[in-house]
């Protein structure tokens, strides 16, 4: 099987096939040469080149060169490279540990996935972003999925309090990830911090509130900053309000 070429007329365009989220209702096929090749294979490898060269790096033919094998028998195990990252991003959530059984207090479980989730989104910097722009659908992020919706379940949430309290510890936790994984990147974080303060101190008449309150790496380190936003959101799931 050759790699797909795009076809007359529809260049750029994807069908359901190749849209992301497909590879997981399409069967694994089985190598055409031994079992030198597997979804498990390439989404280890995968997941090692992400962490090392970032998702833009990533294409099929460096792939097949990293597995010591030619782009057509990469084909036959993934469409597009879109397979490649939602495979990778399911692998990710693979490494989130949830607690075997539900605690008595529905807060103590969400506290327990958005924790636990952010720690495996840092541990793989291109992952928050990526995950935050397609849909979920492997068994692991179902599966993480499932953990938070039954603790929502049981606070009290239904309906469409239940999507969008899901959806809000969601996005909290994969713009806090994503963010610091940004800030992370940069070697002059605390320098690049220190020079926007004093941009801002410098136009105070302009943005009086932001120059007296932006934060300074020393005085606020990521970990203490996002379990603040987590305590006020459990805070206010806990409302009444939020259950409509």
């Amino acid at each position: 099987m050759s790699a797909k070429q795009p076809k007359s007329g529809n260049e750029g365009k994807k069908t359901a096939e190749d849209a992301p989220g497909a590879v997981w209702f399409r069967a694994e096929k089985s190598s055409r040469n031994g079992p030198q090749l597997s979804h498990e294979r390439i989404t280890a490898t995968a997941v090692e080149l992400l962490d090392r060269d970032g998702v833009q790096k990533l294409s099929m033919r460096r792939l097949a060169e990293r597995l010591g094998a030619h782009a057509t028998s990469l084909y036959w195990h993934v469409a597009t490279k879109d397979d490649l990252l939602d495979l990778a991003l399911d692998a990710v959530f693979g490494e989130l540990d949830l607690p075997g059984e539900h605690s008595a207090a529905w807060q103590d479980d969400i506290e327990a996935f958005m924790t636990g989730l952010r720690s495996v989104l840092l541990r793989h910097p291109w992952a928050a972003a990526l995950a935050g722009s397609r849909p979920l659908l492997g068994p692991n992020a179902l599966r993480s999925s499932e953990f938070a919706y039954t603790a929502l379940t049981t606070g009290g949430f239904e309906g469409v309090h239940l999507s969008s309290a899901a959806a809000t510890l969601t996005h909290y936790v994969l713009g806090s990830a994503s963010s610091e994984a940004v800030w992370r990147e940069r070697s002059d974080e605390a320098a690049t911090r220190a020079a926007v303060d004093a941009h801002l101190r410098s136009r105070i008449d302009a943005y009086p509130t932001l120059a007296g309150h932006f934060p300074l790496l020393d005085e606020d380190d990521w970990d203490a900053h996002f379990h603040r936003g987590m305590r006020l959101l459990l805070a206010g799931l806990a409302s009444p309000e939020a259950r409509g």
